[in-house]
C-alpha cells in the first residue's frame, strides 16, 4: 500500500529500518516480488532486488530501486546506505529473520553498534485495513462465494478429497482469483475431526461430512472461508453437533463490535459449545485477522486481549472435532466496525445435504 518513513519510524527508536519480510516489504514499498529488502531512513527509501524483479520493482514501487549482483551484494549495499546516513542503531524484524541472515548482516553492516529486535511493531502497522485494503478483500470473499456456489453443483458420492480441491481451486481461478490464501481442505468422514487435515485419495461417501476451508488471493490479500456440509442425509447426531457450531458463529458474529477484547468474543463461543458437553472438542482459536497474511493479527483467542478497532477483519470460526466421528467448521470473515461487523462471506450456512 505505500508507507512514508515518518509513519514507520514514528514509534521505532532507531536511525534506520531493515524490513526482511515478504508481506511487509509489499505493505510498505507496493513491491509484490517478495526477493528483496527494504533500508528505510529518514532520508531515504531503498528496495534492494536482483535483475529478475528490478524492471517490475520500479513499475510498482516509488522506493529508489538498487541491484545486487554477483559483483554486489545486498550487504554492501546496505553498508553504503548506513555509511552515508551516518547509522549506528538498526532496527529489524526478529520474528521472521533466519539467525543465518542476521548473522551475515551482522559480520558485515560493521558501522552497526546497535541492533534493535522490533517484533511485530512493523507487522502491527497492518491491523486496521485502508478502504482499498476492505475493497480488494471484499472481492477475495466474493470469489470463494461464487466458487462454493460452483462446487455443489458438481459435488457427488465416490468424488476423491483430491477432485474436490481441484474443483474448488479452479472454479476460484475462474472467477478471478489470483492463486489460493492457503492450502485448501476438503476432510471427508472421519478425517473430518482433524482441523487442518490433508486432503487425499479418499472417496465421498453417503453420510459422510466434508468440511471445505479455502481462500484465494485479490491483489495480494486473502480471503477465508469454511464450510461443512453432509453427503446424502444428515444423522441425528451429525444435526446435533452442526446446530451447536451454528448457534457459536452466530452469536459471537452478533456480538462482535470496536471495543470488545478478542478473548472476550472467543469465550462467548466457547462457552456455548462447553454448555453442550462439547469444549474439549474445541481446541483452537475462533478466529485471526487476514490481510496480506492469512494469519495475522489481532485474534479472536483466549490468550489475545487486544481491544478491536473499526477496519480490523477477523474470521468467526467455532468448530467441532469428534474423533472417530468427524467435524464441523462454520467460518465467516467479518470487518469489525463500530456498532457491530459487516460479513463479507455470502454462502449459506444453514446445513446442507448433497
Amino acid at each position: 500500500m505505500g508507507l512514508d518513513s515518518k509513519t514507520i519510524l514514528k514509534e521505532i527508536d532507531a536511525d534506520a529500518v531493515l524490513i526482511t519480510d515478504e508481506y511487509n516489504i509489499r505493505y510498505v514499498s507496493g513491491f509484490t516480488g517478495g526477493e528483496a529488502v527494504l533500508y528505510v531512513s529518514p532520508s531515504r527509501r531503498v528496495l534492494i532486488t536482483d535483475s529478475r524483479y528490478t524492471e517490475a520493482a520500479g513499475k510498482e514501487s516509488d522506493f529508489e530501486v538498487v541491484e545486487w549482483n554477483s559483483s554486489l551484494r545486498k550487504e554492501e549495499i546496505l553498508a553504503e546506505c548506513i555509511h552515508d546516513d551516518k547509522a549506528e542503531t538498526l532496527a529489524y524484524e526478529d520474528n521472521s529473520m533466519l539467525c543465518s541472515e542476521f548473522n551475515t548482516f551482522c559480520s558485515r553492516l560493521t558501522e552497526i553498534k546497535r541492533w534493535l529486535p522490533v517484533g511485530n511493531a512493523l507487522n502491527d502497522l497492518r491491523r486496521v485495513k485502508t478502504p482499498q485494503e476492505l475493497e480488494y478483500m471484499r472481492r477475495a470473499e466474493s470469489i470463494g462465494d461464487e466458487a462454493f456456489a460452483s462446487l455443489l453443483k458438481v459435488i457427488r458420492p465416490g468424488m476423491t478429497e483430491l477432485e474436490v480441491v481441484a474443483e474448488l481451486e479452479y472454479q476460484m481461478r475462474k472467477c478471478g482469483g489470483q492463486g489460493t490464501s492457503f492450502d485448501t481442505i476438503a476432510a471427508s468422514g472421519l478425517n473430518s475431526s482433524m482441523p487442518h487435515a490433508v486432503p487425499c485419495e479418499k472417496k465421498l461417501e453417503k453420510g459422510d461430512f466434508l468440511t471445505l476451508d479455502f481462500g484465494c488471493k485479490y491483489n495480494g490479500y486473502c480471503s477465508d472461508m469454511t464450510r461443512t456440509i453432509v453427503i446424502g442425509k444428515a444423522d441425528e447426531k451429525q444435526k446435533e453437533i452442526y446446530n451447536i457450531v451454528l448457534r457459536a458463529n452466530l452469536e459471537a458474529e452478533q456480538m462482535l463490535r470496536a471495543g470488545l477484547r478478542g478473548c472476550d468474543v472467543d469465550k462467548a463461543a466457547r462457552d456455548i459449545i462447553a454448555e453442550k458437553g462439547y469444549g474439549k472438542c474445541f481446541g483452537h482459536g475462533l478466529g485471526h485477522s487476514v490481510g496480506l497474511f492469512i494469519h495475522e493479527s489481532p485474534r479472536l483467542s483466549p490468550n489475545d486481549s487486544t481491544v478491536l478497532l473499526p477496519g480490523m477483519i477477523e474470521t468467526v470460526e467455532p468448530g467441532i472435532y469428534v474423533p472417530g466421528f468427524g467435524g464441523v467448521r462454520i467460518e465467516d470473515m467479518v470487518i469489525v466496525t463500530q456498532d457491530g461487523h459487516e460479513n463479507l462471506s455470502h454462502s449459506p450456512k444453514e446445513l446442507i445435504e448433497i
